[in-house]
């Protein structure tokens, strides 16, 4: 329903003419059912601010009490039993009114699918004032007599052209809509069953069609103005309605104005409730969060008065303690007189075996230092000795190598003697043999 209801807000008919007709059909239903959402906003808001009330008002400054989860549990649950119940309530009453808005909305089809008129004309506003006071109870009605006894031969002819389908609405009726004063506005308005296959324009453009024809419609007593159906002409009754389509068209726009309103305020009412739930189970988490820290904060301080008695004890015991350690330290202290007499005298003794022992190193450094002189000497004694055998030995390799080269040369000179000695004998055979 509610999608239903949001396009047809945007459309606003200025009279009875095909090109108002889309709009025609949105008011008409918006008439009924923005009343049913005006009902049902009401007794929802009411209800919320009842609640945000008192929530609020533990909110701002009030301690929220103690209480355990179980019993908040049980009345959350009682609350939404409560919320169920009133919820069903509201959709049966909003399906009456739905129904008793299809009933209506079936005759004024009726009615509006069998008007006597001519042809459909627009007027000024002022036009449809002055209509209004002429059909007000304060002046008597008009009686057009001529327009009377047009209309009743012409009936004939209507019913015989009128389709079947016409007058199977009066049989689907249940019960007439009761008048209120909030209805009032909405009274002789038909709102069709199927919003989307319903269109005032064809509707319009078949009356003026059958009027174009000569067809009336075929019960007189099915008139748009009840009570004077005979007695007000075509162009009367044209001023009449867009007169009330326009009071119903401004009823129209302040009620969705209003419900607009209304939906905001239910939807601030609703986040400030979620906010004020929020904050009291905030608060709730806070307060259980600080119960269990002061039962924590008691048991600690517990713990510590048990530790700090403990602490007594072993305080008592340690100043026992020390007294027996003074005791101990006085007597410690007679007997550490005697042993430092004691050491002084060992001191003494020290100090004289560490004089003997450095006459002892010293003497010791000095037998030392003499034997490694002596040694150092002897090293030097012996290495002159090495030189001098090495120095021997060289001259007497030099000598060894001369004698072999004083012998070679003995054996080349007795060669050369020997050489000598055959080229004479040689030269003489030579010259024996010339």
């Amino acid at each position: 329903m509610a999608e239903q209801q949001q396009d047809p807000r945007k459309q606003r008919p200025a009279g009875l003419s095909a090109h108002s007709a889309p709009g025609l059909q949105s008011t008409e239903a918006n008439a009924l059912q923005q009343k049913i959402r005006n009902s049902s906003c009401k007794s929802k808001q009411s209800k919320m601010d009842s609640s945000l009330a008192k929530k609020t008002k533990c909110a701002n400054g009030q301690s929220l009490p103690m209480t355990p989860k179980k019993p908040t549990q049980d009345s959350l649950l009682a609350k939404e039993e409560e919320y169920k119940r009133l919820n069903a309530e509201l959709e049966a009453k909003t399906a009456e009114l739905v129904r008793e808005a299809e009933e209506v909305m079936r005759e004024q089809q009726e009615l509006l699918s069998k008007p006597a008129l001519t042809q459909v004309q627009l007027f000024d506003e002022d036009d449809d004032e002055n209509l209004l006071k002429l059909l007000s109870p304060e002046v008597p009605t008009l009686t057009l007599s001529h327009v009377k006894n047009h209309s009743k031969p012409d009936t004939k002819s209507s019913a015989r052209s009128r389709p079947p389908s016409a007058n199977k609405g009066k049989n689907i009726i249940s019960r007439a809509r009761p008048r209120t004063t909030d209805t009032k506005a909405a009274d002789n308005v038909a709102i069709p069953i199927d919003l989307t296959d319903f269109s005032l324009a064809k509707t319009i453009s078949k009356i003026e069609c059958d009027l174009e024809k000569g067809q009336l419609p075929e019960n007189p007593e099915d008139d748009i103005i009840p009570g004077m159906n005979n007695d007000i002409g075509a162009e009367a009754q044209i001023r009449f309605l867009k007169a009330k389509l326009r009071v119903m068209q401004e009823e129209l726009d302040t009620i969705s104005h209003e419900c607009n309103k209304k939906d905001d305020e239910n939807r601030n009412l609703t986040s400030r409730l979620k906010e004020v739930e929020e904050d009291r189970a905030r608060l709730q988490r806070s307060a259980n969060i600080q119960q269990t820290q002061a039962e924590k904060y008691k048991a600690l301080s517990e713990e510590a008065h048990k530790k700090s008695d403990t602490l007594q004890h072993q305080l008592t015991s340690l100043e026992k303690e020390l007294e027996n350690f003074k005791r101990i330290q006085k007597q410690s202290a007679s007997s550490q007189s005697a042993t430092e007499v004691r050491l002084n005298r060992a001191l003494e003794e020290a100090e004289k075996y560490k004089t003997e022992l450095n006459k002892l190193k010293q003497s010791n450094k000095d037998t030392a230092n003499q034997e490694k002189k002596k040694i150092e000497e002897l090293k030097l004694e012996n290495q002159k000795l090495e030189k001098q055998k090495a120095e021997l030995m060289a001259g007497f390799k030099k000598q060894l190598k001369l004698i072999d080269i004083l012998k070679r040369q003995k054996m080349h000179i007795e060669s050369a003697k020997m050489l000598s000695f055959t080229e004479e004998e040689f030269m003489k055979a030579l010259e024996w043999g010339n």
